[in-house]
């Protein structure tokens, strides 16, 4: 009992509020850690929402493991973030303007100490460390691939192409109402592959409930907007794509964690990220899947204070 005290008594400590940017969309954020301090923002993917990013703000918030101001905002179309309804609002450059001005608003002209990014997440950060490199001092990803292996797997790699099959799924109109029947019955399946992870609690359940009863369709817009995706029946979209190579450089030092037993993004996406990627320092976890950092927390956070 003094345990779920304390715990109960730390998500206090994080503080919640509405931030408007200066282009008109809101974003719903998540801190902890003095204002002042310097800043790492995380970014949290799809069926997720900033929440589930609580413990490492507290964690890296304290003064023993660095006293920084870390910040976790729901991306648009999250939670009680902005949801415009068309889907061209959801491009990558319109998400890399959110987060740039989140920037802007919290670490000022400081660049960020580390962005850190997950999934859908992480699919921002990378074109935000290409675009703004000045922005960051480091790039921590976990579980999301590079746009250039991502697209070479999903021309050439058959194994990916299945593996990525649900993106068309959630690009059809009716997913959104699907996911949600039932308590949103298959929303959760994409976490319970096999036996329910323990970290999946009634408690965990009940804040993505929350999370998700303001709406499915902006994240879901995330996979409308973009062409990275496989290609559907009869269509050859994918292979005509090409992204030039000054897209897909990424300069400041970059931390890639990777779950190995991820079933939808499969290892092989990160060969080849040298040529994309100089300072790349690569660990592969072994035993943990695309929610790695629900299911080895402490391992990740020491990754993280040890590239810090």
């Amino acid at each position: 009992m003094k345990r779920l005290t304390r715990k109960k008594r730390a998500t206090r400590m994080v503080e919640t509020w509405q931030q408007a940017l200066p282009h008109g969309i809101q974003l719903s954020c998540r801190a902890a850690g003095p204002k002042g301090a310097p800043v790492l923002m995380f970014l949290h993917g799809f069926p997720e929402a900033a929440f589930v990013w609580d413990d490492m703000l507290l964690h890296f918030s304290k003064p023993e493991n660095g006293g920084y101001r870390c910040v976790a905002p729901n991306l648009r179309g999250y939670e009680k973030s902005s949801h415009p309804t068309e889907v061209s609002a959801y491009r990558a450059k319109f998400l890399v303007q959110d987060i740039a001005a989140l920037i802007q608003i919290e670490s000022g002209t400081s660049p960020l100490n580390a962005l850190i990014a997950h999934d859908w997440g992480g699919g921002v950060a990378w074109n935000l460390a290409n675009q703004m490199p000045d922005v960051m001092r480091k790039l921590v990803i976990i579980n999301s691939p590079h746009p250039g292996t991502f697209l070479r797997d999903l021309k050439d790699n058959s194994a990916q192409i299945a593996a990525s099959a649900y993106m068309n799924y959630f690009c059809e109109p009716q997913a959104a109402q699907e996911l949600s029947a039932n308590e949103f019955e298959k929303l959760f399946a994409f976490f319970e592959k096999g036996p329910q992870p323990i970290w999946l609690t009634p408690e965990v359940k009940a804040k993505y409930k929350a999370a998700w009863s303001h709406g499915l369709q902006g994240g879901l817009n995330f996979y409308v907007a973009s062409p990275l995706k496989p290609n559907q029946a009869g269509q050859q979209d994918l292979q005509n794509l090409t992204l030039p190579d000054n897209m897909l450089r990424i300069s400041i030092p970059t931390l890639l964690l990777w779950g190995m037993q991820d079933v939808a993004l499969l290892p092989s996406l990160n060969e080849g990220l040298d040529a994309y990627i100089p300072k790349l320092t690569y660990v592969p976890i072994a035993n943990a899947t695309h929610w790695v950092v629900h299911e080895q927390p402490e391992r990740v956070q020491r990754e993280i204070t040890a590239f810090l």
